[in-house]
């Protein structure tokens, strides 16, 4: 007797064969995820390991020394990383099942990115999670060296119970960031959100980018609709018009602001350095400091982090911190969300 395939698959509910293919395609790509393993070297943030756990992949948390990677990092499909851990070429030759580097934060500088990429590696970062984070901590800087802080603060604890009056008399000759020019030098997602702290204080911006030549400015909170155009000008003039000036930029193998910009400089200039240590010559930094032609400087960054030489960290017109521009809680949590999101979707494709 003749029974129609379309009676069968109506009565009989025999699945469509397009059905069938898509259900095994799926399980198939779940169980590939699924055996995936990512390294997470330098630690994410709670949100992050779960998006990824969520996604079929296995995290492993425990770190590995830098000499250990080239022995272990192949039993990996990723790896996320932040500024310790380093990927240079030599490692990523020994890898073969390497298929993407995580970078939780903006900097690439420890990773070989062309190469990794050359090699089909796909090469993620996060740069706009800490971008108001950073911008924060630089005005923090400017405000505290604009009104002594980093001075009150090291006396007080000394000299405040004997000596209150003199130090008040000492320091009170702060500053107004109200009506001063702030030169932003890199004009990226940092230096934008820098401008628009900057111009929130009431200041004027000047800012200088050689791959930006305008950017839109949203002031105050998102619904407020305030927007300033900003057009960058020329690296000479934020030198010489600027009263405060904040460095944004990658590192570029050498200096950024050295001798011949610091003279260019007004006299008294307040710098800020939240981005990389080396774009700045601390040498030429001393100098400008002891000459007054810098009247103070705020460094997030050092050329020989771990371990800062010791005359700028003992100078009394030099604000500090130990490199934690994104280092709050808010900045962190985008961070790992980020990464995660763009981790998943590089490995699944």
């Amino acid at each position: 007797m003749y029974i129609s395939l379309m009676f069968l698959k109506t009565h009989i509910n025999i699945p469509d064969f397009n059905d069938v293919h898509y259900t095994f395609a799926a399980s198939f790509k779940k169980n590939i995820l699924t055996d995936m393993k990512i390294l997470v070297n330098d630690g994410i943030e709670p949100i992050g390991r779960e998006m990824l756990e969520n996604a079929g992949f296995t995290v492993d948390l425990n770190k590995i020394e830098q000499a250990e990677l080239i022995h272990k990092l192949n039993d990996y499909d990723a790896i996320c990383v932040r500024s310790a851990t380093k990927i240079r070429k030599e490692l990523i030759d020994a890898c073969p099942n390497l298929k993407a580097i995580g970078r939780g934060g903006v900097g690439l500088d420890n990773i070989d990115v062309e190469y990794a990429r050359l090699k089909g590696i796909a090469v993620i970062n996060t740069p706009g999670a800490s971008s108001r984070s950073v911008a924060e901590l630089a005005m923090a800087h400017f405000l505290s060296l604009s009104r002594f802080l980093q001075q009150s603060n090291r006396e007080m604890p000394v000299n405040g119970d004997s000596q209150f009056n003199q130090l008040k008399k000492a320091f009170a000759a702060g500053s107004e960031l109200e009506g001063k020019t702030m030169g932003i030098i890199g004009f990226g997602r940092i230096g934008q959100e820098m401008a628009r702290c900057a111009l929130g204080m009431g200041m004027n911006v000047l800012a200088t980018d050689p791959y930006i030549q305008r950017a839109t400015i949203a002031i105050g909170p998102e619904g407020l609709g305030i927007d300033v155009e900003i057009i960058t000008v020329p690296l000479e003039d934020v030198l010489v018009d600027s009263d405060y000036i904040s460095l944004h930029t990658p590192s570029v193998g050498k200096p950024v602001i050295g001798k011949e910009e610091f003279t260019q400089m007004q006299d008294g200039v307040i710098l800020v350095n939240c981005s990389r240590g080396d774009v700045l010559d601390e040498d030429a930094l001393l100098n400008a400091l002891e000459s007054g032609k810098v009247a103070g400087v705020g460094l997030d960054v050092f050329n020989n982090e771990p371990a800062p030489r010791k005359d700028l960290l003992m100078h009394p017109n030099v604000s500090l911190s130990p490199h934690i521009g994104a280092a709050t809680n808010e900045a962190q949590n985008k961070i790992g969300a980020e990464l995660a999101s763009k981790l998943i979707a590089a490995l699944k494709k």
